[in-house]
């Protein structure tokens, strides 16, 4: 039987309502959702399987080798290659019961990706989501993936989704880094007002304090929307400006996906307890 849309062990069920209900959290917190980033390569994957992450991410191209039958494999570019397909990777992951996001880089992976997941759905009664970026965002300069036919393909296979949608953007630590524009948030509610599916929006931490007005505005317009906080490896940010998003904005519609040391420091600050 399949889950209703929203619901219980449905790919677009509110992952604070899973994981409440399988007794991995306490309250609906979005802080107390434990990411594994980058979960491609075999070794990786194994890693978070047996770690306490209650989200794991992962990165899906397709092969360079331009053959038509190439299956997507588990890579995040620059790399081109990797030691797990797709296929591999959803055959571990469905033995556990994380919830999944999966990352495209390009509209050409999208599509096989899908069917794959298809083919697997009565085994991943957990939420799904499905993440691109589809608008240039702040210092963006990586090509966009085209939003409506990313979002037609993955409709056209399963509507019931969680989507995750959000703007290419880049990070100087030698200038004064512009947050995200009215323009760029209001394009954002342009693509996403008609759609029926959870989205929530990728945000870089150490653009969102500059971006304060515009990002409330944005979850205002539907109670669909929420925001994952994420962070560039060499970004310049501080636990305070953690706290500052914590402080305005609805706990739970921020998602915190973030690198250490800044994650320890920051549920320290919270009072989240970390099972390492």
């Amino acid at each position: 039987m399949t889950a209703t849309a929203g619901g219980p062990g449905s790919w677009s069920e509110n992952i604070l309502e899973y994981f409440l209900r399988n007794n991995q959290i306490t309250t609906e917190d979005g802080a107390q959702i434990v990411w594994y980033h980058a979960a491609n390569h075999k070794v990786q994957v194994n890693e978070a399987l047996r770690s306490t992450a209650h989200m794991i991410e992962a990165d899906v191209i397709l092969p360079r080798d331009g053959s038509e039958h190439g299956q997507p494999i588990m890579a995040h570019p620059p790399e081109i290659n990797s030691d797990n397909t797709l296929q591999e990777w959803l055959a571990e992951v469905i033995k556990t019961n994380k919830g999944i996001k999966l990352d495209f880089k390009s509209l050409a992976a999208v599509e096989p990706s899908m069917m794959l997941l298809e083919n697997v759905k009565r085994h991943l009664k957990r939420p799904v989501w499905i993440n691109a970026d589809v608008l240039p965002g702040p210092n963006g300069n990586s090509r966009v993936v085209d939003a409506k036919p990313f979002i037609d393909t993955v409709t056209s296979f399963s509507p019931d989704v969680t989507f995750s949608l959000g703007w290419t953007t880049g990070w100087h630590p030698e200038k004064v880094n512009e947050g995200y524009s009215w323009t760029m948030v209001k394009e954002m509610e342009y693509i996403c007002n008609e759609l029926n599916q959870p989205v929530t929006f990728p945000v870089r931490a150490a653009l969102v304090r500059q971006s304060c007005s515009q990002l409330l505005w944005l979850l205002k317009q539907s109670n669909r929307y929420s925001l994952t906080i994420w962070t560039g490896k060499n970004d310049s940010y501080s636990t305070e400006d953690l706290l500052f998003i914590r402080d305005h904005f609805d706990k739970k519609r921020v998602f915190y996906d973030i690198l250490e040391p800044q994650n320890h420091e920051f549920k320290q600050a919270i009072g989240i307890k970390i099972n390492l």
